[in-house]
């Protein structure tokens, strides 16, 4: 038994993107997304860096988003898994394209907005509450080629009229929205966040930072709608996050943790704080970065914050100016780091640490003094299945129990936490590589990286011991 107390009405459960686990590739009128240009094997990086020959998928290339885990005509039966569990919540995402195919269409698509009908009506059926994140790594490919994605002030009117359209068409039934999701990824792969596609010789600082500004004003105008539409509801933004350690006491390296810290910081301090920081201000006059405003943005950002803060936690990153150190830099990050040598690291190079999940959380809640919503957290591994058809992970099983425990601590602490919905409560496609052997659900699903496989659901070890977290309200851990 644990030494701590979740919040009665605590929101466990998990979560999934619709770009990794829908499918039904441009059926019932859905339009192409960014994701579907993604490939496996060594070219997904090229697309994911936008470096695209064409807006077109090619010949011989294996796109795994195309069919995924066939969420989109399995839905019911995962969400029938799910209940088992015990979830309260599901974080889902809204693919833009199934709702407006081009991102720009006069009227949107009414087979995709009643699939999202059926979908959390099939949930809250199971009582189980949707965590809907608007946009989630999918600008629509026409955005992307009429007017540069999110680098063109015109996206901000386009997403707002999609988040009004399904805010109204779904207020009776989503309580807990949230805008873009990891909208700091926009800095580290602006293909994938944002849609930006960079010439030779254009400034990229200049045109990542006022696409930003872009995503900051159109996350305070979906806002402004879901206050307006629904009072009651919680609409929230969204982190990736974890802590930068300095990998020694020197100030120059504690300053450079700061700082990178500040990275991503940046995008929450606007949505939550609703202002630009000084340090954001110093860092655009010292990089000759300039900010296109209109007139009513700085009011925008004030008058409409967002009420809790989403963020996922996988690893801790640790950083030094000593460019001898800086040599052991893991293979597994997309944010850069240096080999933390206190800690250990997953078969894909992320380092675990527990105990910086509840740091991280801590950080955040002093930071914002905000509600925090855990949205993503888990294990990416290989996951074999035995002559039983069993699948024991209990290097998962182990994972979680840790980071829950030091979760625990967190509220413990003080730290106000709404829930956790642990990534990915079913194997999905991996964003980062495309593959299906990265497997970080309670349920596993037969298929490989080449696409084949029976798509048939099977319980893993953690799927019983998930749902005795849950029956706990996070008591029994073992």
């Amino acid at each position: 038994m644990s030494t701590y107390q979740f919040p009665e009405n605590f929101l466990w459960g998990g979560a999934i993107a619709a770009n990794q686990t829908e499918g039904a590739y441009l059926e019932d009128g859905k339009g192409l997304t960014l994701v579907d240009l993604l490939p496996t094997g060594e070219k997904r990086w090229d697309v994911m860096l936008g470096k695209l020959d064409q807006f077109t998928p090619e010949e011989g290339e294996f796109y795994p988003s195309h069919e995924a885990i066939d969420f989109y005509h399995r839905y019911k039966e995962d969400i029938a898994l799910f209940a088992e569990m015990g979830f309260k919540a599901l974080r889902v995402s809204i693919a833009w394209a199934r709702i407006f195919p081009n991102g720009n269409d006069a009227e949107p698509n009414e087979a995709g907005l009643q699939f999202y009908d059926d979908l959390f009506d099939e949930l809250l059926k199971h009582r189980i509450e949707p965590v809907v994140t608007i946009a989630h790594f999918d600008v629509p490919v026409n955005l992307i080629k009429k007017y540069g994605s999110w680098r063109n002030r015109k996206l901000v009117g386009f997403f707002e009229t999609y988040a009004k359209t399904i805010l109204e068409r779904y207020k009776d039934k989503v309580k807990y929205w949230m805008t873009f999701n990891e909208i700091n990824m926009l800095l580290h792969l602006p293909f994938v966040g944002a849609g930006l596609v960079f010439e030779e010789g254009e400034d990229q600082k200049q045109i990542k930072y006022q696409a930003a500004h872009h995503q900051l004003v159109a996350s305070s105008l979906a806002v402004k709608a879901c206050h307006d539409i629904n009072p009651d509801a919680k609409i929230g933004c969204m982190l990736a996050a974890g802590m930068t350690y300095s990998y020694t006491c020197n100030p120059d390296d504690v300053m450079d943790a700061m700082e990178k810290d500040r990275e991503s910081f940046f995008f929450i301090d606007v949505q939550s704080r609703g202002a630009y920081p000084g340090y954001a201000k110093r860092f655009f006059k010292e990089n000759n970065i300039t900010i296109e405003m209109e007139a009513e943005d700085e009011a925008l950002l004030k008058n409409h914050t967002v009420d809790y803060i989403g963020f996922s936690y996988y690893a801790s990153r640790a950083t030094s100016t000593d460019p001898e150190v800086l040599k052991n830099q893991t293979a597994g990050n997309v944010f850069g780091s240096i080999e933390n040598p206190y800690l250990e690291k997953s078969e894909w190079g992320w380092t675990i640490d527990p105990k910086g999940f509840r740091i991280t959380a801590n950080q955040l809640y002093d930071r914002y003094q905000k509600p925090l919503f855990v949205v993503e957290n888990g294990l990416g591994a290989v996951d074999e299945v035995n002559a039983e058809d069993k699948v024991n992970d209990d290097y998962r099983i182990e994972y979680l129990r840790k980071h829950i425990a030091e979760m625990g601590e967190a509220i413990e602490d003080g730290v106000d936490i709404i829930g956790y919905t642990s990534w990915g409560s079913i194997d999905i496609v991996s964003a980062s590589t495309g593959e299906m052997k990265k497997r970080y659900g309670y349920i596993y699903v037969d298929k490989d990286n080449e696409g084949n496989g029976s798509l048939e659901r099977l319980k893993k070890k953690s799927f019983d011991w998930y749902k005795q977290v849950i029956e706990s309200n996070g008591q029994s851990l073992d």
